[in-house]
């Protein structure tokens, strides 16, 4: 609850530009079990507000997802995978927006182990593109950076909002402007390579583009890519 709003700004072009169907898949509730209810709550209102289906994992989200679980719990690992993988083979989604590896947040180094893990239980049929986030750890080789406008930005702010219980205790929703202008200053350097020019954006979201194929993690591109405003941001997408 709330990476939706944080990371969701290519998801929110992609449903407002290309008419995409965005579903938030709610992993986790939060680990505080008090909260857990009223973060789904919260949640709920946030991808209202936003336009975003929503998925529930478990009555309360899923808990332990995290790689000291994946490592010496199997048998509560194993029916998480299962869980995920169900929904992978029900939405088959063309895309799927995930934590990086290091995002410092222990579930959000738990769930791309959890996703991939789901994904490798597939089949070698099951493709989609992996478009990696970040929010408390940054990437070192981001290779997508999209703009965002100030419309979207707006609403993405508002969304967040709506996780209340969690900007009241750190209003981070106020800071994502601030955030998103820094992503600009790294991305310039990070996906525009070193020296390079920097775009004309304003706000922007960093992601790293791959793709699942025939079992594995493939990389699609050379470089980086900068989508700006007047890209339609399904041409990130192959066929």
């Amino acid at each position: 609850p709330d990476d939706e709003c944080i990371i969701g700004g290519l998801a929110l072009r992609l449903l407002r530009e290309c008419g995409w169907d965005i579903r938030n898949v709610a992993v986790t509730q939060g680990s505080n079990r008090a909260r857990q209810a009223e973060r789904w709550t919260e949640l709920q209102a946030a991808c209202a507000f936003m336009g975003f289906g929503l998925i529930q994992t478990a009555p309360n989200g899923l808990e332990k997802v995290t790689p000291k679980c994946r490592a010496e719990e199997p048998a509560v690992w194993a029916p998480m995978v299962g869980r995920i993988a169900d929904i992978l083979r029900a939405e088959a989604p063309a895309a799927i927006f995930v934590p990086h590896a290091a995002d410092w947040n222990g579930t959000h180094i738990g769930t791309p182990h959890l996703v991939m893990d789901a994904l490798a239980t597939l089949g070698p049929d099951f493709r989609t593109t992996i478009l990696e986030t970040e929010y408390w750890g940054q990437m070192t080789r981001p290779n997508l950076m999209v703009e965002i406008g100030e419309s979207d930005l707006t609403d993405l702010v508002s969304g967040v909002s709506f996780h209340a219980g969690e900007v009241r205790r750190n209003p981070f929703h106020l800071l994502l402007p601030a955030w998103m202008q820094d992503n600009v200053r790294r991305g310039s350097e990070l996906v525009g390579g070193q020296g390079g020019a920097a775009p004309d954006f304003g706000f922007a979201t960093l992601y790293r583009r791959c793709q699942w194929r025939q079992g594995a993690v493939v990389e699609i591109q050379q470089g980086g890519l900068n989508l700006g405003l007047k890209d339609r941001p399904d041409s990130l997408f192959p066929a």
